[in-house]
């Protein structure tokens, strides 16, 4: 029989970032979209993220392909309605919760989650008939968070300061 030596926990090893936990949904915004505010479903089933986008229009602005969209951020509401223009940076073949294929025009923004921002690609399509106007595939959340599908709206704004009453 031959003994296994252990090697020893080395300190000079990198230390691994601690990853966030969020839930199953969280408040996001898109500030490079304007929007200030639109409640998103964290689905690590999905690859891709997606963004509710109806009136979707491709066009060209200095040899540069964009494309211009409106978005109801607000679910079940269509007002307000955000007009929004981005770069497109890819068309792609999706397949839906449903089993079909569509293809997308993709985008890439700002994500804001909380205190942290990062940039995303999104997919754009007519999410009206889903429950949330967004996706966070998980892709935008690798290597940064772990989803508790037990939890909802766990990350928050920085709480504000409550000013102590003063006694006369």
């Amino acid at each position: 029989m031959v003994a296994v030596k252990k090697k020893p926990l080395s300190s000079t090893a990198p230390a691994k970032r601690k990853k966030k936990i969020v839930g199953w949904r969280e408040w996001v915004r898109l500030p490079g979209l304007k929007v200030k505010k639109i409640k998103a479903k964290l689905d690590t089933g999905a690859r891709t993220s997606a963004l509710h986008a109806f009136r979707v229009t491709p066009f060209t602005r200095d040899g540069a392909s964009y494309v211009r969209f409106y978005v109801h951020p607000i679910q079940r509401k269509s007002t307000p309605e955000i007009k929004c223009v981005a770069l497109l940076i890819d068309t792609r073949a999706v397949t839906d919760s449903g089993g079909r294929r569509e293809e997308r025009p993709v985008i890439r923004t700002l994500l804001k989650i909380g205190k942290s921002q990062y940039p995303i690609e999104l997919t754009l399509t007519n999410r009206d008939v889903m429950g949330f106007r967004m996706l966070l595939g998980r892709q935008a959340l690798r290597r940064r968070y772990l989803v508790d599908p037990a939890r909802a709206f766990v990350i928050r704004k920085k709480a504000k300061k409550r000013k102590k009453a003063r006694r006369a």
